[in-house]
C-alpha cells in the first residue's frame, strides 16, 4: 500500500473519529445552553433539536490534514511541504465562512450579512490567482480573461454556497448530496495525482459519517438527533464551490488539459444548484423576495407528494446519481452544451410531472 492511500484513508478514519467524539460533545453543550432550532411553519421537523452539529466538519477536518501532513513530511525525511497562495487564501476565506455560519446558528444573522461575508471570502481566490479561465467550450467559449474569470468565480462560489445552505431541509440530504460530490472529486483529484486535495477532501467527508449517523438515526427523545446549522451547510457549500473552481482552473503546470473536467465538476452538482435556480424563478414569479424562506424546494414537494422524509432522502440521492450517469454516458456524443440543455429539460420534465401528480391528489 503506497503512502499516499494510507494517509488519504489515515485522514478519512481520524475525520471520522473526531466527529464520533465532538457531536456528542456539542449535544451536551446545546441541552446545556439551550440551544436548539425551534420548528416554525415553513420547518419539517415539529420538536426542537440542536443545531450545531456543523461545527465539528472544519477542526475534525483542519486536524486530519494537519496530522497527514505531518507524517508525510516524516516520510519524506523532513522535506519542507509548501503551502501555496491558493492554499493559504483559501484558509482566511473558510474560517471566515465558518465563523459567520457559526455566529448565525448562535445569535441569528441577516442574510444581507451573510451574502456579503460569502462575496469577500470568496473574492479572496481570484486575488490569489485561482479563478475559472476556461468554459471548455459552453456555448463554444474556452479562454476567459481575468476580468471575466474573476467575477464569474465569485459568482460561482456564492452561488454553489448557498445551494447547500438552501438544499438543507431535511434529515441527511444536505450531507448525503455533499458526501456524493465529495467522493467524485476524490475520484478526480486522485487520478490527477493530487494528494494534497484527495486528503483535505476524505477529511471533509470522513466527519460527515458521524454526521449523518446522529443526524439521520439520531432519536430525539434521547438528544441524540442533531442539525448542522449554517455553520455546516455554508463550510461544506464554500468547500464544493472551492473544489469546483480548482478542478476546472487550466493549469497545465498542475494538470494537463481535459475537456471532460468542468462537465464532471458540474453533473455532480446538478440537484442542488438547479434547485436553487427554480426557486429563484418561482419567488421571482410570484413577486416574492429570493431570500424568503419557504417550503418550494425539491425535498418539500417530494414529500407533500407522499414521500416520507428518507424515501424522499433516498430519492434525491437517486436522482443526482442519475443526472451524473446520464452526463457521463452522453458527453461524448453530445458535447458539455447539449448536455446542460438535456440536463434543464430533464429537471424541468420532473417537476412538470410532479406537479402533476400533486394536482391530482
Amino acid at each position: 500500500m503506497t503512502i499516499n492511500i494510507m494517509l488519504t484513508i489515515g485522514a478519512f478514519l481520524i475525520s471520522m473519529f473526531c466527529g464520533f467524539v465532538t457531536i456528542p460533545l456539542i449535544l451536551n453543550y446545546c441541552k446545556d445552553k439551550k440551544l436548539y432550532d425551534i420548528p416554525n411553519e415553513r420547518k419539517i421537523h415539529t420538536s426542537q433539536v440542536p443545531r450545531l452539529g456543523g461545527i465539528s466538519f472544519m477542526p475534525s477536518m483542519i486536524l486530519s490534514f494537519i496530522i497527514a501532513l505531518i507524517v508525510l513530511r516524516y516520510q519524506n525525511q523532513g522535506q519542507k511541504i509548501e503551502i501555496n497562495l491558493w492554499s493559504l487564501y483559501f484558509m482566511i476565506s473558510l474560517i471566515l465562512i465558518y465563523a459567520v455560519g457559526i455566529v448565525d446558528d448562535l445569535i441569528g444573522l441577516g442574510s444581507n450579512i451573510k451574502f456579503l461575508v460569502q462575496i469577500i471570502s470568496a473574492s479572496l481566490l481570484p486575488l490569489s490567482g485561482l479563478y475559472i479561465n476556461n468554459l471548455y467550450g459552453f456555448f463554444g467559449i474556452y479562454e476567459l480573461p481575468f476580468w471575466i474569470g474573476a467575477p464569474l468565480t465569485v459568482l460561482t462560489i456564492v452561488f454553489i454556497d448557498n445551494a447547500m445552505n438552501l438544499i438543507d431541509g431535511i434529515d441527511g440530504l444536505c450531507a448525503s448530496l455533499s458526501l456524493l460530490a465529495l467522493v467524485g472529486f476524490l475520484h478526480f483529484f486522485w487520478h490527477e495525482g493530487l494528494y494534497i486535495y484527495c486528503i483535505l477532501v476524505v477529511g471533509l467527508a470522513g466527519v460527515l459519517i458521524p454526521y449523518l449517523y446522529f443526524n439521520v438515526f439520531g432519536k430525539t427523545e434521547k438528544n441524540l438527533k442533531i442539525f448542522m446549522g449554517d455553520s455546516g451547510s455554508l463550510t461544506l457549500g464554500f468547500i464544493l464551490g472551492f473544489l469546483f473552481v480548482k478542478y476546472t482552473m487550466v493549469n497545465r503546470a498542475v494538470m494537463p488539459f481535459c475537456e471532460t473536467r468542468m462537465p464532471i465538476a458540474f453533473s455532480l452538482l446538478i440537484v442542488p444548484t438547479f434547485d436553487v435556480v427554480r426557486i429563484i424563478i418561482h419567488r421571482i414569479k410570484i413577486h416574492q423576495p429570493i431570500f424568503k424562506a419557504d417550503k418550494s424546494h425539491i425535498h418539500h414537494k417530494l414529500m407533500r407528494a407522499g414521500l416520507t422524509m428518507h424515501q424522499v432522502l433516498i430519492f434525491i440521492i437517486l436522482l443526482a446519481i442519475t443526472f451524473l450517469i446520464i452526463n457521463a454516458l452522453l458527453y461524448p456524443l453530445i458535447g458539455f452544451t447539449m448536455i446542460f440543455l438535456l440536463d434543464i429539460v430533464l429537471y424541468t420534465m420532473f417537476h412538470v410531472t410532479l406537479n402533476a401528480f400533486m394536482a391530482k391528489k
